[in-house]
């Protein structure tokens, strides 16, 4: 009796743990993958940034030159049946060159104005940006993290070239979540029209920077939450977190990828970029830069980073 009450008792607590496993599982999906409001990174301390920052991505001339911009507004069907928006600029003068962004999580296309301005004003590049799925105007109930969405930014990709010729030549250039989706990307069969990848901020793979936030910001493992949380991702947004992986990606790379990243990054760690890099089997080059926290280094290393940034691409785009 004693044997069977105990194996009673057993099952209850393995039936509650489940349970809750579940609850939490749902809740973590909810809270940062299913599309809505995230108030959750309202006041974190990894995502402070300074004042100087602050000013530049509130209220910096880059946002009034985009507003002056003429945008092409492009529509596309993704592979899975989703209506996407994007946003293309002619350059000045005619070139064959053509910078495609992806913005960072939570984001929008125009958000990556702040780097479109100098490449449109310095660099006479074209340039082309999209709302992600889930993002802006753009469907779709779930963030991709850059999974999903490495697909979708090769589509368009293949949609620029059909429109302008084959001899377009396109740098991929991604902040956050944008520079995992061009990092996922890079894994694919690219277009030989892209020539160089620039990966801001990149995280090694979803479940990576998901395990990391959730030891920072909840004190807690990542198991067996995680793997949880994973297989909700799997039924209701077709991913897994561990699938989703920039690293696996990189190590299939051929086009040439600049890593950079701020030494002072709490929300996603340097060392992931100095991982990537070293795992990438590509032509691949790392900046860092000292006190930049998270996506922070164009706006107090501009120089630096501009330099830098012209310097790569100088070797593997066209002097035309």
């Amino acid at each position: 009796m004693k044997r069977k009450k105990w194996l009673k008792i057993l099952v209850a607590v393995i039936s509650a743990l489940f349970i809750i496993d579940m609850i939490a599982s749902f809740y973590f999906y909810n809270l940062a993958i299913d599309r809505g409001e995230k108030d959750f990174l309202q006041g974190n301390d990894d995502l402070e940034v300074s004042a100087e920052t602050m000013e530049v991505l509130l209220d910096g001339d880059w946002r009034t030159w985009v507003d002056k911009q003429d945008f092409d507004k492009w529509t596309m069907t993704s592979y899975d049946g989703l209506e996407l928006k994007g946003y293309f600029l002619e350059a000045e003068k005619p070139t064959n060159k053509v910078v495609v962004f992806a913005h960072g999580y939570l984001g929008d296309a125009m958000d990556m104005g702040l780097y479109g301005k100098y490449y449109y004003e310095k660099m006479g590049y074209n340039i082309f940006t999209a709302d992600a799925r889930g993002h802006g105007a753009s469907e779709g109930e779930y963030i991709g993290f850059g999974w999903h969405d490495r697909l979708d930014l090769i589509d368009w990709v293949n949609k620029i070239v059909k429109k302008y010729g084959e001899d377009t030549e396109i740098v991929l250039h991604g902040v956050s979540m944008g520079a995992a989706t061009v990092l996922m990307a890079s894994g694919e069969d690219l277009p030989d029209n892209v020539k160089a990848i620039i990966a801001d901020s990149p995280y090694t793979s979803v479940y990576g920077m998901f395990e990391y936030q959730m030891e920072r910001m909840y004190h807690l493992p990542d198991i067996p939450i995680l793997p949880s949380t994973s297989l909700v991702t799997q039924f209701k947004a077709g991913y897994s977190l561990k699938g989703a992986s920039a690293l696996k990606q990189v190590k299939k790379a051929e086009v040439p990828i600049l890593y950079i990243h701020g030494k002072a990054d709490t929300f996603v760690p340097t060392k992931m970029s100095y991982k990537l890099y070293e795992n990438t089997k590509s032509e691949a080059e790392i900046m860092t830069v000292d006190g930049a926290n998270h996506g922070e280094s164009f706006v107090i290393a501009k120089d630096k980073y501009v330099r830098k940034m012209k310097a790569f691409l100088d070797k593997y785009m066209s002097n035309e």
